[in-house]
């Protein structure tokens, strides 16, 4: 194989390549375990540290997940304030 290669590339070039390799393939690994480890510190998550996406076996659900759409909506609605009225801080 090695005179295949040496036929077909110039005899510098061969030890350029072979002198280059091993640094390419520490940087890639380097590379490839940084960007794993900060997509999993960057991933969303709830405010007791748990991942997003990841479920609980023991059934344990977030607030949120735990009530449903209409008591969501009804929830979202009670927490505004009243349409006309003014806050107290509006009035300084």
């Amino acid at each position: 194989m090695g005179d295949f290669l040496s036929s077909l590339l110039p005899p510098g070039l061969i030890d350029v390549l072979s002198a280059l390799l091993p640094p390419v393939v520490v940087g890639g690994t380097f590379c490839f375990f940084i960007i794993k480890i900060l997509r999993n510190e960057m991933a969303p998550r709830r405010t007791d540290g748990s991942l997003v996406g990841k479920e609980t076996d023991s059934g344990d659900e977030s607030d949120q997940d735990a009530i449903g759409p209409e008591e969501a909506a009804t929830a979202n609605e009670a927490s505004i304030a009243d349409d006309g009225a003014r806050a107290d801080s509006d009035g300084r």
